[in-house]
């Protein structure tokens, strides 16, 4: 039993060597190169589980689907209105032709070599035709930094194809400048914003006015209603007024005039008053004694508490 175990552990054990040798697994997100004493013989892209010639006459080369990044160092460039410019930028880019990969870059290394060359060629010929005040701006409309990345991106990825890759995308990390220029720019943006905040000022401004002047305006028409309004009751107030008075004097004009009197005693007689009148004024009637025979009967009280008046001198007595 022995020799038959041995036996077949000693084939069980070649056969999974076979298989090691043999089969290969790709996954979803790589290329597989199969390589024939160095010389790249087929290409598969499709995953799954295949077959070949045992090393060394066959190897198996993988090469990644996915998409990589590329950072390039700070790099100083000029703008077209000669400002010096410091950018950090990164590249992502992917395998798009593994057998041309292989031919060119050999790996990842050698990749990294071409993007470095070909994304600083482009970002500078690219920065140098555009003014630094359309790369950093608040004015949405004059900026330009993004339209020159996708430039860049383009060109960078028309270059690359023959190595069996392209660039998908160009995107800056940082953007800054030498410290000589820091001042300028700096008073630039300043300024900018200083032009912004007077607009808004201005139409603010103009906008309160506005406001204002249709407030003024309301104010004016209600005070116009009101003072119409107003007049018209006082005009009918009055109209009652004097129709009451007049038909107070034509039922008893002794006691209307009587009464008017009184009014007007008082309007202008208080503790304090002083009057001096001629002995015949017609204001002082009912303030004689002597005239109390005169008085409308119903007004006969009336003129006696009256007697004491304040203070009023009459001209006959001065005579005297």
């Amino acid at each position: 039993m022995k020799p038959l175990r041995i036996a077949a552990l000693g084939i069980l054990g070649l056969g999974f060597l076979a298989a090691t040798l043999t089969l290969y697994q790709v996954d979803t997100t790589e290329y597989a190169i199969v390589t024939q004493f160095g010389r790249p013989v087929r290409v598969l892209e499709d995953p799954g589980l295949y077959i070949k010639a045992p090393d060394p006459i066959q190897s198996v080369l993988k090469i990644s689907k996915q998409i990589q990044v590329y950072n390039l160092l700070k790099t100083e460039f000029l703008s077209s209105d000669k400002k010096n410019i410091m950018v950090e930028a990164y590249a992502t880019w992917q395998v798009t032709d593994a057998l041309a990969f292989l031919k060119n870059v050999n790996n990842l290394r050698g990749a990294g070599t071409q993007l470095n060359d070909i994304i600083k060629a482009e970002l500078g010929a690219a920065l140098g035709q555009v003014e630094l005040s359309s790369l950093v701006t608040v004015d949405a409309s004059q900026a330009r930094l993004s339209d020159t990345l996708n430039t860049v991106k383009e060109r960078a990825a028309a270059r690359t194809g023959a190595y069996g890759f392209t660039v998908t995308d160009v995107q800056l990390k940082e953007l800054t400048f030498p410290e000589a220029n820091l001042t300028s720019v700096f008073q630039r943006m300043r300024s900018e914003r200083e032009a912004i905040a007077r607009q808004f000022r201005s139409e603010g401004a103009e906008e309160a006015a506005r406001i204002r002047a249709e407030a003024d305006t309301e104010k004016a028409k209600i005070l116009a209603a009101a003072n119409r309004e107003s007049s018209e009751t006082r005009g009918t107030a009055d109209a009652e007024a004097i129709a009451i008075y007049a038909s107070s004097f034509g039922k008893d004009k002794d006691f209307y005039r009587f009464s008017r009197t009184l009014e007007a005693y008082d309007k202008f007689i208080d503790e304090g008053t002083t009057l001096i009148l001629p002995a015949d004024s017609e204001l002082l009637q009912y303030l004689d004694p002597r005239n109390a025979l005169r008085l409308p009967s119903s007004a006969t009280a009336t003129a006696r508490s009256l007697a004491s008046p304040p203070e009023i001198a009459i001209g006959s007595e001065f005579e005297k």
